[in-house]
């Protein structure tokens, strides 16, 4: 019986694309299961944010589905983009993200939040790894 053939290399963009598709997975269910937690239920309620008292409004749901349209869309233009504006992508928005999510951590107790962030961190150093590493 012959050995298994070791698998390629995968293309770069494949590899930035499927880890930005994970960070959002885990930035979407950390925030789903946010909706079990009362303050967040509560919040929701009374148009706030919980701990941060944003008002729930039109300019917090546009920028919040910016915040969130932007990792999308790093899905396809990881895929698509010329090399040397995908690696700068790749290598400036995983450091801005990271500031926001440890910005959002500050004061987070639920040990969830802390860990899904923790997650996305990991997942968005490997993004910047990877475009630095691209030759």
């Amino acid at each position: 019986m012959t050995p298994p053939t070791p698998l390629a290399p995968l293309d770069r963009r494949i590899v930035l694309s499927g880890l930005w598709i994970a960070m959002l997975f885990t930035f979407a269910y950390v925030d789903i299961f946010g909706f079990w937690r009362a303050d967040v239920i509560k919040g929701a309620l009374e148009a706030t944010v919980p701990g941060a008292g944003f008002a729930i409004n039109q300019r917090f749901l546009i920028l919040t589905t910016l915040y969130v349209v932007i990792p999308i869309l790093m899905v396809v233009a990881s895929l698509l983009l010329p090399w040397s504006a995908n690696r700068l992508a790749n290598r400036v928005l995983p450091v801005v993200y990271v500031l926001t999510i440890v910005g959002s951590m500050v004061g987070e107790t639920w040990i969830y939040y802390v860990l899904g962030s923790v997650i996305e961190i990991a997942l968005l150093a490997a993004v910047f790894i990877t475009a630095h590493r691209w030759r």
